[in-house]
Protein backbone atom coordinates (compact mmCIF):
# COMPACT_ATOMS: atom_id res chain seq x y z
CA UNK A 1 0.00 0.00 0.00
CA UNK A 2 0.90 3.73 -0.69
CA UNK A 3 2.43 5.71 1.80
CA UNK A 4 0.00 8.25 1.40
CA UNK A 5 -3.19 5.71 1.03
CA UNK A 6 -1.82 4.17 4.31
CA UNK A 7 -2.26 6.85 6.20
CA UNK A 8 -5.45 7.64 4.91
CA UNK A 9 -6.81 4.38 6.20
CA UNK A 10 -5.39 4.76 9.17
CA UNK A 11 -7.10 8.19 9.65
CA UNK A 12 -9.89 6.32 8.54
CA UNK A 13 -9.71 3.62 11.20
CA UNK A 14 -8.79 6.08 14.40
CA UNK A 15 -12.40 7.56 13.79
CA UNK A 16 -14.15 4.15 13.53
CA UNK A 17 -12.13 3.24 15.96
CA UNK A 18 -14.10 5.69 18.82
CA UNK A 19 -17.30 3.75 18.34
CA UNK A 20 -15.83 0.28 18.95
CA UNK A 21 -16.90 -1.12 21.52
CA UNK A 22 -15.22 -1.84 25.26
CA UNK A 23 -13.13 -5.09 25.02
CA UNK A 24 -14.19 -8.13 27.40
CA UNK A 25 -11.85 -8.27 29.45
CA UNK A 26 -12.15 -4.68 30.03
CA UNK A 27 -15.53 -4.90 31.59
CA UNK A 28 -14.81 -7.90 33.53
CA UNK A 29 -11.96 -6.28 35.37
CA UNK A 30 -12.62 -6.09 39.18
CA UNK A 31 -12.40 -2.90 41.17
CA UNK A 32 -8.96 -2.20 42.36
CA UNK A 33 -7.64 -4.06 39.00
CA UNK A 34 -7.35 -3.55 35.24
CA UNK A 35 -6.86 -6.11 33.02
CA UNK A 36 -3.95 -7.82 33.81
CA UNK A 37 -0.84 -6.40 31.16
CA UNK A 38 1.00 -8.66 29.01
CA UNK A 39 4.25 -7.77 29.92
CA UNK A 40 6.52 -9.85 27.21
CA UNK A 41 3.99 -8.01 24.31
CA UNK A 42 6.05 -5.35 22.31
CA UNK A 43 4.24 -3.09 19.43
CA UNK A 44 6.60 -3.03 16.83
CA UNK A 45 6.25 0.45 14.99
CA UNK A 46 3.58 0.96 17.43
CA UNK A 47 2.57 4.46 15.86
CA UNK A 48 1.22 2.51 12.67
CA UNK A 49 -1.85 1.28 14.21
CA UNK A 50 -4.87 3.78 13.78
CA UNK A 51 -4.55 4.63 17.59
CA UNK A 52 -0.99 4.71 18.65
CA UNK A 53 -0.18 3.76 22.05
CA UNK A 54 -4.26 3.09 22.52
CA UNK A 55 -4.42 -0.02 20.86
CA UNK A 56 -1.49 -1.46 22.52
CA UNK A 57 -3.03 -0.82 25.97
CA UNK A 58 -6.44 -2.22 25.03
CA UNK A 59 -4.39 -5.51 23.97
CA UNK A 60 -2.41 -5.22 27.05
CA UNK A 61 0.65 -4.59 25.73
CA UNK A 62 3.74 -3.78 28.15
CA UNK A 63 5.95 -2.25 25.76
CA UNK A 64 5.33 -0.48 22.58
CA UNK A 65 7.94 1.58 20.07
CA UNK A 66 7.88 4.96 18.71
CA UNK A 67 10.41 6.14 16.00
CA UNK A 68 11.01 9.74 16.42
CA UNK A 69 13.11 12.37 14.40
CA UNK A 70 14.28 15.99 15.11
CA UNK A 71 12.54 18.63 13.30
CA UNK A 72 13.46 22.32 14.88
CA UNK A 73 13.05 21.28 18.33
CA UNK A 74 10.08 19.02 18.12
CA UNK A 75 10.22 15.48 18.15
CA UNK A 76 7.97 13.91 15.64
CA UNK A 77 6.68 10.25 15.38
CA UNK A 78 6.80 8.34 11.90
CA UNK A 79 8.31 5.92 10.42
CA UNK A 80 9.89 7.45 7.37
CA UNK A 81 10.82 11.03 6.37
CA UNK A 82 7.68 11.21 4.37
CA UNK A 83 5.34 10.68 6.50
CA UNK A 84 6.19 13.74 9.35
CA UNK A 85 3.49 15.27 10.56
CA UNK A 86 3.93 18.55 12.72
CA UNK A 87 0.79 17.44 14.98
CA UNK A 88 2.27 13.91 15.33
CA UNK A 89 4.83 14.73 18.47
CA UNK A 90 6.68 12.43 21.19
CA UNK A 91 3.90 14.05 23.90
CA UNK A 92 0.50 14.08 21.85
CA UNK A 93 0.75 10.65 20.99
CA UNK A 94 2.58 8.93 24.13
CA UNK A 95 4.10 11.37 26.44
CA UNK A 96 0.78 13.12 27.92
CA UNK A 97 -1.27 10.26 27.17
CA UNK A 98 1.00 7.92 29.29
CA UNK A 99 1.44 10.82 32.52
CA UNK A 100 -2.73 10.77 32.08
CA UNK A 101 -2.98 7.73 32.26
CA UNK A 102 -0.93 7.46 35.35
CA UNK A 103 -2.41 9.92 36.99
CA UNK A 104 -5.68 8.44 36.45
CA UNK A 105 -4.02 4.75 37.76
CA UNK A 106 -3.00 6.40 41.02
CA UNK A 107 0.69 5.76 39.59
CA UNK A 108 0.79 3.01 37.22
CA UNK A 109 -0.20 2.69 33.75
CA UNK A 110 -2.46 -1.03 34.18
CA UNK A 111 -4.39 0.07 37.03
CA UNK A 112 -3.35 -2.05 40.30
CA UNK A 113 -0.02 -3.47 38.72
CA UNK A 114 2.35 -0.66 40.81
CA UNK A 115 5.27 -3.19 40.13
CA UNK A 116 4.47 -4.00 36.49
CA UNK A 117 6.69 -0.60 34.64
CA UNK A 118 6.02 -0.29 31.34
CA UNK A 119 8.42 0.04 29.04
CA UNK A 120 8.31 2.82 25.85
CA UNK A 121 10.99 1.83 23.51
CA UNK A 122 11.93 5.18 21.57
CA UNK A 123 14.15 4.89 18.19
CA UNK A 124 16.06 7.95 17.48
CA UNK A 125 15.59 8.52 13.39
CA UNK A 126 17.94 11.20 13.45
CA UNK A 127 21.39 12.24 14.38
CA UNK A 128 21.39 10.21 18.25
CA UNK A 129 23.23 12.83 20.05
CA UNK A 130 21.48 15.84 18.96
CA UNK A 131 18.02 14.00 19.39
CA UNK A 132 18.82 12.15 22.69
CA UNK A 133 19.56 15.52 24.09
CA UNK A 134 16.61 17.16 22.95
CA UNK A 135 14.35 14.12 24.25
CA UNK A 136 15.78 14.25 27.56
CA UNK A 137 15.13 17.71 27.83
CA UNK A 138 11.47 16.88 27.31
CA UNK A 139 11.45 13.76 29.32
CA UNK A 140 12.16 16.19 32.39
CA UNK A 141 8.73 17.73 32.03
CA UNK A 142 7.31 14.35 33.39
CA UNK A 143 7.99 14.30 36.72
CA UNK A 144 7.50 11.05 38.76
CA UNK A 145 6.91 9.59 35.44
CA UNK A 146 9.88 7.75 34.18
CA UNK A 147 12.40 5.03 35.61
CA UNK A 148 15.47 7.68 36.69
CA UNK A 149 19.30 6.51 37.10
CA UNK A 150 20.56 8.79 39.26
CA UNK A 151 24.13 8.94 41.11
CA UNK A 152 24.57 4.96 40.20
CA UNK A 153 21.02 3.57 41.44
CA UNK A 154 17.79 3.10 39.62
CA UNK A 155 14.57 4.11 40.76
CA UNK A 156 11.63 3.03 39.54
CA UNK A 157 8.45 4.50 37.33
CA UNK A 158 5.61 3.31 35.73
CA UNK A 159 7.15 3.77 32.72
CA UNK A 160 10.88 2.93 31.58
CA UNK A 161 12.26 4.75 28.62
CA UNK A 162 14.63 2.71 26.51
CA UNK A 163 16.45 4.52 23.81
CA UNK A 164 17.32 2.58 20.73
CA UNK A 165 18.24 3.50 17.07
CA UNK A 166 20.87 6.13 15.89
CA UNK A 167 23.92 4.37 18.48
CA UNK A 168 25.35 7.86 18.86
CA UNK A 169 22.71 8.81 21.49
CA UNK A 170 25.40 6.17 24.03
CA UNK A 171 27.89 8.94 24.63
CA UNK A 172 25.53 11.12 25.84
CA UNK A 173 24.12 8.92 28.25
CA UNK A 174 26.68 7.18 29.39
CA UNK A 175 27.94 10.68 30.59
CA UNK A 176 24.68 11.49 32.47
CA UNK A 177 24.73 11.25 36.04
CA UNK A 178 20.93 11.46 36.22
CA UNK A 179 19.32 10.28 33.31
CA UNK A 180 15.43 9.70 32.88
CA UNK A 181 16.26 6.88 29.64
CA UNK A 182 18.27 3.84 29.30
CA UNK A 183 20.17 2.32 26.41
CA UNK A 184 18.75 -0.41 24.17
CA UNK A 185 22.06 -2.29 23.18
CA UNK A 186 22.81 -5.38 21.06
CA UNK A 187 24.28 -8.71 20.96
CA UNK A 188 27.84 -7.37 21.14
CA UNK A 189 27.07 -5.54 24.35
CA UNK A 190 26.00 -8.84 25.79
CA UNK A 191 28.81 -9.47 28.45
CA UNK A 192 30.64 -6.08 28.15
CA UNK A 193 31.77 -3.57 31.03
CA UNK A 194 28.25 -1.40 30.43
CA UNK A 195 25.80 -2.36 33.16
CA UNK A 196 22.46 -3.42 33.36
CA UNK A 197 21.73 0.45 34.71
CA UNK A 198 22.80 1.65 31.45
CA UNK A 199 21.22 -1.27 29.01
CA UNK A 200 18.86 -3.11 30.65
CA UNK A 201 17.29 -4.39 27.29
CA UNK A 202 19.53 -6.63 24.54
CA UNK A 203 17.47 -6.34 21.39
CA UNK A 204 19.06 -7.79 18.00
CA UNK A 205 17.81 -8.65 14.47
CA UNK A 206 16.20 -12.32 14.51
CA UNK A 207 17.40 -13.25 10.59
CA UNK A 208 20.81 -11.77 10.95
CA UNK A 209 21.61 -14.41 14.24
CA UNK A 210 19.46 -17.58 13.36
CA UNK A 211 18.34 -18.99 10.01
CA UNK A 212 15.05 -20.71 11.11
CA UNK A 213 11.72 -19.48 10.26
CA UNK A 214 9.46 -21.29 12.41
CA UNK A 215 9.27 -24.11 9.49
CA UNK A 216 9.89 -27.56 10.95
CA UNK A 217 11.78 -27.60 13.84
CA UNK A 218 14.75 -25.27 15.51
CA UNK A 219 17.77 -26.89 14.94
CA UNK A 220 19.28 -27.86 18.02
CA UNK A 221 22.73 -25.71 17.68
CA UNK A 222 20.25 -22.39 17.18
CA UNK A 223 18.20 -23.35 20.26
CA UNK A 224 21.25 -23.65 22.33
CA UNK A 225 22.60 -20.07 20.80
CA UNK A 226 18.55 -18.88 21.91
CA UNK A 227 18.97 -20.10 25.05
CA UNK A 228 22.88 -19.23 25.52
CA UNK A 229 21.86 -15.68 24.69
CA UNK A 230 18.89 -15.22 27.23
CA UNK A 231 20.81 -16.89 30.16
CA UNK A 232 23.98 -14.75 29.80
CA UNK A 233 21.55 -11.50 29.80
CA UNK A 234 19.35 -12.46 32.77
CA UNK A 235 22.72 -13.52 34.90
CA UNK A 236 23.20 -9.65 34.47
CA UNK A 237 19.97 -8.31 34.96
CA UNK A 238 19.15 -7.41 31.47
CA UNK A 239 16.18 -8.57 29.25
CA UNK A 240 16.03 -9.42 25.34
CA UNK A 241 14.22 -8.94 22.32
CA UNK A 242 14.41 -9.55 19.06
CA UNK A 243 12.88 -7.75 15.86
CA UNK A 244 12.43 -9.17 12.47
CA UNK A 245 10.71 -12.71 13.63
CA UNK A 246 7.82 -14.22 11.42
CA UNK A 247 5.12 -11.87 11.74
CA UNK A 248 2.23 -13.48 9.83
CA UNK A 249 -0.49 -15.18 11.34
CA UNK A 250 0.07 -19.42 11.01
CA UNK A 251 1.67 -22.16 12.39
CA UNK A 252 5.42 -20.86 11.38
CA UNK A 253 4.93 -17.60 13.88
CA UNK A 254 3.52 -19.70 16.56
CA UNK A 255 6.43 -21.88 16.14
CA UNK A 256 8.95 -18.59 16.67
CA UNK A 257 7.03 -17.80 19.44
CA UNK A 258 6.38 -20.64 21.21
CA UNK A 259 10.38 -21.01 21.00
CA UNK A 260 11.46 -18.11 22.29
CA UNK A 261 8.87 -18.24 24.90
CA UNK A 262 10.29 -21.42 26.04
CA UNK A 263 13.61 -19.87 26.14
CA UNK A 264 12.53 -17.00 28.24
CA UNK A 265 12.54 -14.33 25.55
CA UNK A 266 11.21 -11.24 27.64
CA UNK A 267 9.72 -9.24 24.79
CA UNK A 268 7.99 -11.07 21.63
CA UNK A 269 8.16 -8.26 18.92
CA UNK A 270 4.79 -7.99 16.55
CA UNK A 271 2.74 -5.81 14.54
CA UNK A 272 -0.50 -8.00 15.18
CA UNK A 273 -1.95 -6.81 18.43
CA UNK A 274 -4.70 -8.85 18.81
CA UNK A 275 -2.56 -12.18 17.26
CA UNK A 276 -0.27 -11.84 19.81
CA UNK A 277 -2.61 -11.36 22.79
CA UNK A 278 -4.34 -14.35 22.35
CA UNK A 279 -0.90 -16.34 21.42
CA UNK A 280 -0.29 -14.86 24.91
CA UNK A 281 -2.98 -15.45 26.77
CA UNK A 282 -3.44 -19.29 25.50
CA UNK A 283 0.06 -19.67 27.19
CA UNK A 284 -0.58 -18.33 30.13
CA UNK A 285 1.78 -15.59 29.90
Amino acid sequence: MALVTRRRALTIGAALAGTAAVPAYAQASERGHGPRPLVRAHAHNDYEHPRPLFDALDHRFGSVEADIYLVDGALLVAHDPIDLDPTRTLESLYLDPLAARVRANHGSVYRGYHRTPFQLLIDIKTEGAATYLELDRHLRRYRHLFTTYSYGKVRRGPVTAVISGDRAARAPMEAQRLRRAFYDGRLADLGSAAPASLIPLISDNWTLNFSWQGVGAIPAAERDKLRGIVTAAHKRGQRVRFWATPDFAGPAREAVWGELLAAGVDHLNTDDLAGLESFLDAHGQ
